[in-house]
């Protein structure tokens, strides 16, 4: 690994020991790492970690703040670019808000001030930066406006309570990395154990060659529990807190809903940002309700793949209400190129009302086809397609951050109309244990839509030899 020559303390560092280097500048501005600690993670450890896309969890007074600055501070000396006659530097501090940059601004003004390398520091954070001698640049940006993050193309960034972050800011920022092979680094607490922070941090527990995730617990800040695991206050959270609080602010693990139908779904492979391609067929998949769910799933086959771009998932509406939503010119352009539909069989029957296929075919005019699916069928059909190709490294379906209500039945983000943890999920006994191989008929709406269009347009896929096949219907 070579580091850069950089201006420090009046003098010049060479092509050395980088560990040397960085132990110095730690030295220098006061910095000791933490060391891994009874099963957790240390400072040290993330430090040390020089791959491109990292994510901390991290357990309350860990310590996230002043990690994040100073894998900047590491970051700015490796970084190709800075010198004389080179384009500068160009970092960015995002969070959910400005005041949440505060800190990790705060630490990175103090530790490039002690180096002797401070320019400029603005007097406030909303917008804020930082300015050095050697022409590098780091500003703060706010999620709440995209119009920050839609410009320039920055050397890193730097997620500050990143777990707050939307996927549509993780994406947007993901563009504004690619051009320049920029890295990002998001650290946080867990606010609950859904959403594509915990899915990121699960799947990139055990890394790949550039990306790495790390829980940093609050018992390995050993100057405030010097008895780490056992330290007497760590020991009374455990026994004062819930299980789920202790692991997610303290431990820095997540802990998903246990028992997922579809434990494969991953925010990181399966969620795209997907636009809707112009005179290419739309399908309509849809499960009609009312005091559940109305999922209407918009989809367009592309390549091969099932892509997701669009959905309704409206609660007390009408089939007439959605048709209404769904014939929106301004909401929803691409209903001008719906050529096929899919509704449960289900939607052909009366219940003192006309039934829905009726509905659309008179005031769309669409007509729906149905087929009858069993629940493992359809769980099997879906699990095929959630798979990773081994060939093209993607999924044969994928779904756009705009579709919150299947998201949220996939156990990857809360629900879109009251923000709680509604997963389709195993039944299961009080031990957490699943119990019987059908799972709850409850938070599936729009997964089940989504079956019945995969069945109808590929077929059932072929079940092993010897699986049981339930006959009752959803």
């Amino acid at each position: 690994m070579s580091v850069k020559g950089a201006a420090l303390g009046g003098r010049r560092i060479g092509e050395s020991s980088a560990r040397a280097i960085f132990d110095e500048l730690y030295k220098r501005v006061g910095f000791v790492p933490s060391e891994r600690r009874d099963g957790s993670d240390g400072q040290k450890q993330v430090i040390e970690c020089d791959k491109r896309f990292i994510i901390v969890a991290g357990g309350d007074q860990s310590g996230k703040s002043m990690l994040a600055s100073k894998v900047l501070l590491k970051r700015q000396f490796m970084d190709e670019g800075g010198l004389e006659g080179e384009e500068p530097l160009l970092y960015w501090l995002i969070a959910a808000d400005y005041n949440r940059t505060r800190r990790e601004f705060e630490y990175i003004a103090s530790d490039f001030g002690q180096l002797g390398m401070l320019a400029h520091v603005s007097p406030n954070v909303d917008p804020g930066y930082i300015l050095l001698k050697d022409g590098t640049r780091i500003e703060t940006k706010s999620a709440k406006d995209p119009r920050t993050i839609a410009m320039y193309a920055p050397n890193g960034i730097i997620g500050c309570e990143a777990s707050q972050l939307d996927l549509e800011t993780y994406e947007r920022i993901q563009v504004r990395l690619a051009p320049k092979r920029g890295w990002f680094f998001g650290s946080g607490s867990f606010e609950s154990s859904l959403g594509w922070y915990p899915a990121l941090h699960a799947a990139w527990k055990y890394g790949d060659e550039d990306r790495q995730s790390f829980s940093i617990a609050t018992w390995t800040n050993s100057a405030l529990f010097p008895g780490g695991r056992r330290d007497p206050e760590i020991v009374r959270q455990e026994r004062e807190q819930s299980d789920q609080f202790f692991m997610e602010r303290i431990a820095g693990k997540p802990m998903p809903p246990r028992g997922l139908v579809f434990d494969e779904f991953r925010p990181d492979l399966h969620v795209r940002p997907l636009k809707w391609i112009p005179k290419e067929p739309v399908y309509l998949w849809v499960d009609p309700g009312y005091s559940g769910a109305h999922a209407v799933m918009a989809v367009q086959i592309y390549g091969g793949q099932v892509r997701v771009f669009d959905e309704i998932y409206e609660i007390g509406k009408t089939t007439s209400d959605v048709i209404d939503i769904v014939k929106n010119p301004v909401e929803r352009p691409w209903h001008v190129d719906v050529k096929f539909g899919v509704i449960d069989v289900a939607g052909y029957q009366h219940q003192a009302m006309a039934a829905p296929a009726e509905v659309w075919l008179k005031e769309y005019p669409l007509y729906m086809s149905s087929n009858k699916v069993r629940i493992n069928e359809g769980i099997e059909r879906m699990k095929t397609f959630l798979k990773v190709d081994p060939v093209t490294g993607m999924p044969k379906i994928v779904f756009d951050h705009k579709c919150k209500g299947a998201l949220s039945e996939f156990g990857a983000g809360p629900n879109p109309h009251d923000h709680q943890t509604r997963a389709y999920r195993w039944k299961m006994d009080r031990e957490g244990n699943v119990v019987g191989d059908i799972p709850e008929d409850r938070n599936n709406h729009a997964v089940k839509a989504c079956i019945y269009g995969l069945v109808d347009r590929f077929g059932f896929s072929t079940s092993p030899r010897g699986s049981k096949i339930l006959v009752k219907r959803w």
